[in-house]
């Protein structure tokens, strides 16, 4: 039987973006203006988490990246880092039966090894349980940087030029795109913002060449699957023109 959702809803499968990604913005002014602290906030936004999860794998969308902790996040307060790693893990944890129903695959992008041992557990279990389902890739961007992804790769591939495993001839955009986090994906076809900021905040800054992007006004904690499905609407009304093709067409691990 088919959802609510799916029933509603009418979108064009040959015109749906492969790969949304969405910055994840507004959890704190959310809060304030609820006369609310900030990890109020952060806990009405895995609320909206989990309903644009669903939404997105009920659409069919292929890969949904969520940036959740950046690398500059590192630099918020103590307490709020420890209760936005307790949310994390909670959050990890509690979706596993979910994930499962939805033959969804959980992957992470970023600095694994900076978050705590405890979380990093609860993520390989998930990402461990959820390794062979292949409906949906639920990609989270965890002390995720652009420009650290960007330097690890060069570094790398320095490496390789140092040992004589490739010449410098042999540094091309596939091979760059090789050394990158989501290089087992393709680019986004679509990034989304919330709480009307206009940035990119260091995020996928190689892949969003040519992304189209949204901006919303909603503050993340209050962003619903109706205007998910709004957004994806106008994103099949673009006329998309870009002369280079994604890093990969594969959504394999």
């Amino acid at each position: 039987m088919k959802s609510d959702l799916q029933q509603d809803v009418i979108l064009d499968p040959d015109t749906l973006p492969s790969h949304v990604a969405i910055i994840m913005d507004g959890n704190g002014r959310w809060a304030k203006k609820r006369l609310m602290n900030r990890i109020k906030g952060h806990e009405h936004g895995s609320d909206a988490v989990r309903s644009i999860v669903t939404a997105a794998r009920e659409v069919g969308i292929k890969v949904l990246t969520l940036y959740a902790f950046s690398t500059e996040n590192w630099a918020r307060p103590k307490y709020e880092i420890k209760a936005l790693m307790m949310l994390l893990k909670k959050f990890i944890i509690s979706q596993r039966s979910e994930l499962s129903r939805n033959n969804i695959r959980l992957d992470i992008i970023g600095q694994k090894y900076k978050l705590p041992l405890d979380v990093q557990k609860e993520i390989d279990t998930t990402i461990d349980l959820t390794k062979k389902y292949d409906k949906m890739l639920l990609n989270l961007a965890l002390s995720y940087g652009a420009r650290e992804e960007i330097t690890t790769a060069v570094q790398n591939i320095a490496k390789k030029i140092e040992s004589k495993e490739i010449a410098v001839k042999d540094i091309t955009h596939d091979l760059i795109c090789d050394h990158l986090y989501t290089r087992h994906m393709p680019d986004p076809d679509l990034i989304i913002r919330t709480s009307g900021e206009y940035r990119l905040s260091n995020f996928l800054l190689w892949q969003a060449a040519y992304s189209e992007i949204f901006i919303s006004d909603t503050l993340w904690p209050d962003f619903s699957r109706e205007e998910f499905i709004e957004i994806l609407k106008n994103f099949q009304k673009r006329d998309r023109r870009f002369g280079k093709v994604p890093c990969s067409t594969s959504t394999d691990g």
